[in-house]
């Protein structure tokens, strides 16, 4: 038990103060957690992610770990982040986009973006993938959405990577595009129909709230475990902020947010890759950040411990 010369009359448990506050232990290499709270994977767990950069590395370590991660349409470079062709996914209007056109019928008012030069076909809501025509681009499109639900239906766990909260939204029909990039907008494609704005907490529970919704009816018995990605804002599309604190601005929504719909669901669950990353790693001076042009990125070593510790907490 730990003490609190503060609050002498309580006594708490070790997660719950500051290692080497006071007359408490200080840290030892391992991130003082409550435990898994009721969530238990083993090797046989069927369980599937979606989000932003760092989802790829937790995809990376379960499969080499051996455990039964979902890898549907493993033929497709763009399933290389995720458990299918869903790319990675930056902001949660992305993530609910995605289980709207799997399992409804989602269709925006612009579904495609044909590049003014090359002619090349762009899905605007999956980061920058490319079709010679749009026959190609339909008849893509309606695999990636049967091997999209095959992921999600046969998931008994899955991990929601939450990344930031800019956006580009389409004007007429509302839908969010992955990012402005790839060959149309490098071509001069037209862009203003869409506008840059920063999503707010209210918009952005909703969000997983929807997505609860549609699990809730497809799959029942999955539970969620939500993480908000360490990586950090390469840029800001912010004039008014530097990118560091419009990178800050996202993390802190997104930690709010979760831990509003983590308190709302019994079977949803919070996993703190942010904290291990961002606080406890420099409690014990070791440095988190890659080195090179994306610098922005967590190193390995800090995916390292973080995915040493998930297995701690969560794997028996």
């Amino acid at each position: 038990m730990a003490r609190s010369e503060v609050s002498p009359g309580h006594v708490f448990e070790p997660w719950q103060v500051w290692p080497g506050s006071y007359k408490n232990p200080p840290t030892d290499g391992n991130y003082p957690s409550p435990g898994s709270l009721g969530l238990k994977i083993v090797q046989s767990t069927q369980i599937a992610s979606m989000g932003s950069c760092f989802a790829r590395e937790i995809r990376k370590v379960l499969l080499k770990e051996g455990y039964a991660y979902i890898t549907e349409e493993a033929h497709n470079p763009a399933s290389v982040h995720a458990s299918a062709a869903w790319e990675r996914t930056y902001n949660t209007f992305s993530m609910c986009q995605i289980f709207e056109y799997t399992f409804g019928h989602w269709q925006p008012d612009l579904r495609w973006w044909i590049s003014p030069v090359s002619g090349k076909v762009q899905d605007p809501y999956r980061r920058i993938l490319l079709y010679d025509s749009i026959d190609d681009a339909e008849a893509d499109f309606e695999q990636h959405r049967i091997h999209s639900r095959r992921a999600l239906e046969k998931a008994e766990v899955f991990i929601l990577t939450l990344g930031l909260t800019e956006i580009w939204q389409d004007k007429i029909d509302g839908s969010v595009i992955c990012l402005p990039s790839g060959p149309y907008v490098k071509e001069g494609g037209d862009m203003s129909r869409y506008r840059f704005r920063v999503s707010r907490y209210n918009e952005n529970l909703e969000n997983l709230e929807r997505i609860h919704e549609i699990m809730a009816k497809h799959n029942p018995e999955c539970r969620l475990l939500v993480t908000v990605s360490p990586v950090h804002l390469f840029a800001t599309f912010r004039e008014e902020a530097d990118v560091m604190t419009a990178s800050c601005n996202s993390k802190s929504t997104l930690r709010a947010v979760t831990d509003e719909f983590v308190a709302r669901h019994d079977n949803v669950f919070y996993f703190p890759a942010f904290e291990m990353a961002t606080i406890y790693r420099p409690m014990i001076d070791q440095p988190i950040f890659a080195q090179g042009k994306e610098n922005f990125h967590v190193n390995q070593d800090t995916v390292d411990f973080i995915m040493k510790q998930f297995f701690k907490i969560y794997s028996t």
